[in-house]
């Protein structure tokens, strides 16, 4: 493994070492073990978008493997394939850092470094997909059940990057996913007809709701309007009345957990009870950022 672009690029045995080098690391660090793998590297991080959790689980990351974090923001560097040619940017840093971390819009983006750059790339959000967060879900959702084979998500909401990628890690960890969406929200075609060959039966995609929790393990949804969204948010939040996850959406599975992937914007898409209840497991799974990626980040650099 060169790259971290997708999860939909990774075998089924990559994502699985990765998630238990995740959890071998959580517990030597929880223990105040430190792994100093990467000493004397660095990290670029490209922000086209800002972050809370990518930035500080990133940086923090990388610092507690002894390497060095850049953080660069568009405007430090003339924007990101505006003052020079992504593949140009691509081998300069190539010779002179030792990895590339990107959040980027446009998918594109990361695919041109990757290819230009001989050191690892790794997608820390774009418009198609979030392979980190994914990833930091899953390794969450294993945790609380003990196993990942036969667990469901009833995904609720936008048929988004998100939930591109949920879709992909269920279908290559023998997972299922329902995907409650309003039309014209819902999860593209073909990510649905890729993950059902992956492994058949695992992505459906569906506009109720209540029908989606029906004997789900997690309960999960992602903010109305992403970043880049704004003009659209009156129409989004007109469109998806119905689409919350509350005390009335819980109430069709009490023992399902709560995730969303954060930043939530509580009475839209879901509710302060549900932030809140004791089945939430949303800040486990913001701070397995952090172990998924200090363990991504020792695969590829050291």
């Amino acid at each position: 493994m060169k790259d971290f672009l997708s999860v939909s690029s990774c075998r089924t045995d990559e994502l699985l070492e990765l998630l238990e080098l995740s959890d071998t690391l959580k517990k030597y660090y929880k223990k105040g073990n430190r792994d100093l793998c990467l000493a004397g590297k660095s990290l670029i991080m490209l922000f086209e978008k800002p972050s809370l959790r990518t930035r500080m689980s990133f940086q923090i990351a990388m610092s507690q493997l002894g390497g060095s974090p850049i953080y660069v923001k568009p405007e430090d560097i003339g924007g990101i394939g505006k003052r020079e040619p992504i593949k140009d940017m691509a081998r300069v840093l190539d010779r002179m850092a030792n990895g590339i971390m990107a959040r980027t819009f446009s998918h594109d983006v990361v695919v041109e470094l990757a290819n230009y750059a001989e050191i690892p790339v790794i997608n820390a959000l774009t418009d198609w997909s979030h392979p980190c967060q994914a990833m930091a879900d899953i390794m969450t959702i294993r945790e609380h059940f003990g196993k990942l084979e036969g667990i469901k998500i009833a995904y609720i909401g936008d048929g988004n990057n998100v939930a591109r990628s949920l879709a992909f890690a269920c279908a290559k960890l023998k997972m299922k996913i329902v995907v409650a969406s309003p039309k014209g929200y819902e999860l593209d075609k073909e990510t649905i007809q890729r993950t059902n060959e992956i492994s058949a039966g695992t992505t459906t995609q569906i506009n109720d709701p209540a029908l989606a929790v029906k004997d789900a393990q997690i309960i999960y949804t992602d903010t109305w309007v992403s970043m880049g969204q704004e003009d659209e948010k009156a129409k989004r939040v007109a469109d998806f009345q119905g689409f919350a996850v509350d005390g009335k959406l819980m109430a069709l599975a009490p023992k399902a957990k709560i995730m969303h992937c954060l930043p939530a914007y509580r009475g839209y898409e879901i509710s302060d009870e549900a932030m809140e209840c004791p089945n939430s497991i949303v800040f486990d799974e913001a701070e397995n950022r952090l172990h998924f990626q200090r363990a991504l980040l020792k695969k590829l650099m050291s």
